[in-house]
Parts: structure tokens; sequence; C-alpha cells
């Protein structure tokens, strides 16, 4: 009997996805490496622990799989882009990272609403509010560096960033948990 609740094509999609998770692992943790060496400790802090957080991702998926009868493929994952140059360019890769993964989610989206697997689209639903978060932090990274200049931001300033990214919280405030009384 198969036991496997996956079609073929989810399975493999799913897999993907969880090599994906994992790759932007490696990215968070290349630019936290980076984030580090430049002295940026509480930027460095913060991306480590985004390079965490998407190995539970990965994790999530993995576990997903095997909980629908599917099989884990493990990939090997492409390397880190290239270093950022400074703390602005390396808040736009995040939020471009960020964004590719978004619509790789929505893709999983689309594919359990066309195959009605109902289990894999409330599953993915999870993710769909993880990256609504991870999009609005690293807006919010990025508007942080452009009031303090952008690319032309004084040293006293990206040292508060850098202070202020230190304990800076890893989920954001979604539009959808606000009301008139709590903005």
């Amino acid at each position: 009997m198969n036991t496997n609740r996956l079609s073929t094509a989810m399975q493999t999609a799913l897999n993907a996805q969880m090599t994906k998770e994992a790759h932007a692992a490696q990215i968070y943790l290349s630019y936290a490496a980076w984030a580090s060496a430049q002295g940026f400790s509480g930027v460095a802090n913060f991306l480590f622990r985004h390079a965490q957080e998407e190995r539970n991702h990965m994790m999530k998926i993995l576990e997903y799989i095997l909980q629908r009868g599917g099989s884990v493929t493990i990939e090997a994952i492409p390397a880190p882009p290239a270093n950022p140059s400074a703390l602005q360019p390396c808040f736009e890769k995040v939020l471009e990272h960020e964004i590719d993964n978004t619509n790789a989610i929505y893709k999983l989206v689309k594919q359990s609403m066309e195959e009605q697997d109902w289990a894999t689209w409330n599953f993915m639903q999870w993710f769909v509010k993880e990256q609504t978060e991870e999009e609005t932090l690293a807006l919010g990274l990025l508007d942080k560096i452009k009031i303090a200049g952008g690319a032309a931001a004084s040293g006293d300033a990206l040292y508060n960033i850098d202070r202020d990214l230190q304990g800076e919280p890893d989920d954001a405030e979604l539009a959808q948990d606000k009301t008139a009384d709590k903005p």
C-alpha cells in the first residue's frame, strides 16, 4: 500500500523549498560573519539568529514531508553570494532574498490549491505569514539605514543601528494584528 499522501510533484516542490531554506540559512550565516568581521556585532547577532530561523524552516518542511509519508531528498546548496560592501547593500540583499523566498512559497501555495492538497495548503499558510514578517523586518532595516543617511550614514548612525539590532525582536508586528486601539 502506498502511504505517501503527497503527489510526486508536491514532494519534489517541498524538497526544493527545503533546500531553498537551507540556502537561506547559509546566506544569513555568511552575512552575519561579514557583519561581525566589520565590527557590527549587533547586526551579526541579528543575522545569526535569522540563520537559525531559516534552519528551523527547513526542519519544518522536512518533518512535514516525512509525516505525509513522503521521501526527503537532501540536496547540495549553492554557495552564498558575495559579501555585501556595506550595511545598506546588506539589508537590500536580505530584502531581495526574502522576496524571492516569498515568491517560492506562493508557488507552493498555488500548487497545493491546484492539486487540492488541502493539508499542504494549510501547512503553507504558516510560511505565508512568516514571509510577511520577514519582508516587514527587512523593509524596517532598510528604513533605518535610509533614515540614518543611507550609503552616507555617519559612524554614529551606524553605531546606533548596530546597537539597536542587538536586541531587535526576531518577528515583526503585522498589519493584520493592528487595531484602532493598538496602531
